[in-house]
């Protein structure tokens, strides 16, 4: 009785079969290299313990046992590409050790090393491993010879029990560390968007105000010259400087509003907003309703995505008229941005929308576009809320 072998399924074993097919076989290795290995993990492991917790009373107890750490999370990963290749079993890889910044020193990494739970769970399986290796090595082995005609069904119970094990203890501990993952990548985005405002607004300054305060200062120099000899010349001079200033001022509060716009730090998202939508090439309307003023980060994210998609609208849309909404839904700032344009808008046409995404998922926002073509185009935008008066007493406490 034979039946053709199937491909396994990754998010389970495949069916079990009276069959000798090559999934079964598979299975069978596993078991029989159960054994060697968690010898191997056991003696480890044991070596691993004593000698760190021995010799903790020397300088160099403890940082062998977080090497020795370090070397449990190689075991574990062997064991998840053992169960992958032998088992079919597909599980997320634990995240990496949180990274220590060099000037932080050498006790922060072995602080850091020392309470990795990834470590600890490896160290666990492979403490745990070794009775369980010499039962399925022993039962196997035997059964090969003696109770063949029901191997794959034994097989199959064991390899449950090792698909158990490494699920419990190899994978990542459900959402803690996809959590920790998910931040690291955040906090990369994060430092990246800081470096290119930085970079930008150090381009304006050089590129604009900078040259321009620098040919005002050359002017007025000329002028200085030509005060005696052509008083005439220098006053028509002056009146040039006086204009360059005007300018120049215009320049450097346009680069003041781009960094923080003071109508948002006086007077709120409302009128933040309505100032924007007064410089839009097409009408816009505005309508607010909060319950009171978010954190300063929250409500400084909202205006930029706000200005950034009525820049958009200017730009791309070719729309008679827009409308922004923003309002609160329990713990969520949430930002509607609509126009009655073309529409065919996409994360990746080249309009700054993978950018706001990537900005707002930095702080466990939400960016939904939603743009047919032909139109509208809808962009619903979620941020996290916080209480401005929670945000001052945080910052309180940490002063004092």
């Amino acid at each position: 009785m034979t039946m053709s072998p199937q491909v396994p399924d990754h998010d389970g074993p495949p069916p079990v079969r009276f069959a000798f097919d090559r999934w079964t076989w598979k299975e069978i290795a596993h078991l029989l290299a159960n054994l060697p290995m968690a010898i191997a993990g056991f003696v480890y492991t044991v070596l691993m313990i004593a000698i760190g917790v021995g010799l903790a009373v020397t300088v160099i107890g403890l940082p062998l046992l977080a090497l020795g750490l370090q070397g449990a999370r190689l075991l574990g990963r062997a064991e998840r590409g053992r169960a992958r290749g032998l088992l079919g079993l597909r599980i997320d890889e634990p995240s990496p050790m949180a990274r220590v910044r060099r000037e932080e020193g050498f006790f922060a990494w072995l602080w850091s090393s020392l309470k990795d739970p990834v470590g600890w769970r490896a160290v666990l399986y492979g403490f745990i491993r070794l009775p369980w290796g010499v039962v399925t090595f022993a039962v196997t082995l035997v059964s090969l010879f003696v109770l063949w005609p029901v191997l794959p069904y034994m097989a199959r119970l064991m390899t449950n029990a090792d698909r158990g094990m490494v699920r419990g203890l190899l994978s990542p501990s459900d959402e803690l560390e996809r959590r920790i993952a998910e931040l690291e990548s955040d906090r990369g985005v994060v430092v990246d968007t800081a470096a290119a405002d930085l970079r930008r607004i150090e381009r304006d300054l050089h590129d604009g105000a900078q040259a321009r305060l620098v040919a005002l200062a050359m002017g007025l120099g000329l002028a200085k010259e030509k005060l005696t000899d052509d008083p005439e010349a220098a006053a028509r001079m002056v009146d040039e400087a006086h204009g360059e200033v005007k300018v120049a001022l215009q320049e450097l509060r346009d680069l003041a509003r781009g960094i923080h716009p003071a109508v948002l730090t006086d007077r709120g998202l409302d009128a933040a907003l309505s100032a924007i939508a007064s410089r839009c090439t097409v009408p816009v309307t505005v309508r607010v309703d909060l319950p009171g003023r978010p954190a300063q980060a929250i409500e400084g994210i909202a205006y930029f995505t706000v200005s950034e998609l009525l820049q958009n609208v200017s730009k791309h849309s070719g729309a008679r008229s827009a409308s922004v909404e923003v309002w609160r839904s329990a713990d969520r700032l949430l930002i509607q941005v609509t126009d009655d344009g073309r529409g065919g808008a996409s994360m990746d046409g080249g309009t700054g929308m993978a950018g706001l995404a990537e900005r707002l998922g930095a702080v466990d926002g939400l960016f939904v576009l939603d743009s047919p073509a032909g139109g509208p185009t809808t962009v619903t935008a979620e941020l996290p809320w916080r209480d401005r008066e929670s945000e001052k007493t945080v910052a309180g406490a940490r002063t004092a």
